[in-house]
């Protein structure tokens, strides 16, 4: 009862306050959980162990709860640890390093190498390797934190009670307070198109391939699309990427970094068929025949052949044989879980955080939402202000982005000024000769609060950071442009473009 009383007050008192409430949260919470297991066997039960599933079973451990987490699959982490973000990234990296030592970018510094070729086994070894590593961290982290875990597949078989179905048949029943539903997403399918993970491929299969593509159709130009279309293409596959939209990169980037973003990779080797859709593909031997069509014009039809063919049109809420329907919790049109501010379903003591409920299918935006719901689970403040959440392509250059896009701002009639500044002025990026890209800020025309920030460029993902610390503290243009940066940096490009629209003009361009 007093950690409950603690938590509604505190959401009233002043940040200085709430500092020191946080300081005495974990014993409270401690207390509560003690509590909370009388008749109990659990005080939370998480299912699924992906960035938001094993984030949340950590933080509800810390904060002395006594926590179970169920795993379908064999190793721990999600999608995002074994078939997503992590080796995705391994093979960018990789990839990049291959691109650069077998193209003309190494003669161009100075460095002169022969014969470079590509060890395929080995270059999957090595984001075997990352994989490995970090999923059995999650491991550790679970018995450092002393999380229970279950493998089997959670489902919820009462309001209070939730059930690991096991591959050998068996079932174990936790027993629980509060149950949180963290079961991420898996790939949308494409009508008509069967995947076999071999020649037709979903983003698990890219991630795996035997062999190099000769040419490689991909269709979807959104993020994932993009990033294992540029793996390939950089180890000599001739890439050609089919996008409904007229723009490529997804929901949110901004148009002008979007534009530069295509010509970039278009002279890398990527081509692209805007405005089309794909209507079948026909598998003739080795050769893979896809049929698209103009979006706006179905009668200008074309055919595209290829070795291997990616769907990567997106992903969705993995939501099925949950137990939802029987305890009245309904979904939406896309699968998705409806859920409160504190991330409560219909039924309060069942939670549900990720890819599952509304919002960007992020790993970082479930790690987040996984924090927020055990410390309000525990009686603290729920809050999380998701136009402060960033968004990368992890492609080269980098592309990333937070907040308000121009075409947002001009949609809600909101008066606005831009500050931007090209990589190709900034002194570390021109010694790099990794100068493709630029900064753009947006900033209130009136009180010059920063709005939204867009990166096309070198270790963009890494300096979006600070543009998202800026716009959660509530920063404006002036402030960052004021604040001294290490030189010479790339992030010397994110204040200079600040510095554009705090004062009407950079200092270096």
């Amino acid at each position: 009862m007093q950690s409950k009383v603690l938590g509604r007050v505190c959401s009233t008192l002043k940040p200085t306050c709430m500092q020191h409430c946080q300081r005495v949260t974990p014993s409270l919470s401690a207390l509560q959980s003690r509590l909370y297991s009388s008749g109990q066997e659990a005080d939370v039960v998480v299912i699924g162990s992906g960035p938001g599933g094993y984030v949340a079973a950590i933080k509800a451990a810390q904060l002395g709860m006594n926590t179970v987490c169920i795993e379908k699959e064999a190793t721990l982490g999600g999608t995002c640890l074994n078939v997503g973000c992590i080796p995705s990234k391994a093979l960018l990296n990789n990839s990049h390093y291959y691109h650069m030592a077998h193209s003309e970018d190494f003669k161009n510094r100075g460095i002169e190498v022969a014969q470079v070729s590509l060890n395929l086994e080995k270059f999957m070894g090595a984001k075997l390797a990352a994989v490995k590593a970090l999923t059995g961290g999650i491991v550790h982290l679970f018995k450092q934190n002393k999380v229970t875990l279950i493998k089997g597949h959670g489902k919820i078989t009462g309001a209070n009670e939730v059930t690991a179905l096991k591959e050998d048949g068996s079932s174990e029943v936790v027993k629980t307070k509060n149950i949180v539903i963290a079961t991420g997403s898996e790939v949308t399918p494409f009508p008509g198109i069967e995947i076999d993970e071999k020649t037709v491929v979903s983003s698990t299969g890219a991630l795996s391939l035997s062999a190099v593509p000769k040419k490689l159709v991909v269709i979807g130009a959104g993020v994932i699309g993009l990033e294992l279309g540029s793996v390939w293409g950089r180890l000599g596959a001739e890439v050609t990427a089919v996008e409904f939209l007229n723009s490529i990169g997804g929901i949110g980037i901004d148009g002008e970094v979007s534009k530069t973003f295509q010509r970039t990779l278009g002279k890398q080797g990527i081509k692209f068929k805007l405005g089309h859709k794909v209507t079948g593909a026909q598998q003739e031997g080795a050769n893979i025949r896809v049929s698209i069509e103009n979006a706006k014009d179905p009668s200008k039809k074309e055919e595209l052949d290829c070795d291997v063919l990616l769907v990567c049109v997106g992903r969705r809420p993995y939501t099925i044989n949950l137990g939802l329907e029987e305890l009245g919790i309904e979904r939406d049109e896309k699968g998705r879980i409806p859920v409160n501010s504190r991330f409560q379903t219909v039924i309060p003591n069942i939670y549900a955080i990720g890819d599952c409920i509304h919002g960007p299918m992020l790993a970082h935006k479930a790690e987040d939402e996984g924090i927020v719901c055990m410390e309000g689970i525990g009686g603290g403040p729920v809050h999380i202000d998701y136009n402060c959440v960033p968004s990368v392509i992890y492609t080269h250059p980098e592309v990333a982005w937070v907040g308000r896009s121009e075409e947002d701002l001009k949609t809600d009639g909101v008066e606005y000024k831009v500050g931007k500044f090209p990589f190709a002025a900034n002194s570390r990026a021109k010694t790099n000769n990794d100068t493709d890209g630029f900064v753009k800020v947006l900033g209130d025309k009136v009180t010059d609060r920063l709005l939204g920030v867009h990166i096309i460029g070198p270790s963009a993902g890494e300096l979006i950071a600070e543009a998202v610390l800026a716009m959660e503290y509530g920063a404006s243009c002036e402030d960052i442009a004021r604040t001294c940066h290490a030189h010479p940096t790339c992030s010397e490009a994110f204040r200079e473009a600040n510095v554009a629209a705090a004062f009407g003009k950079p200092i270096n361009f």
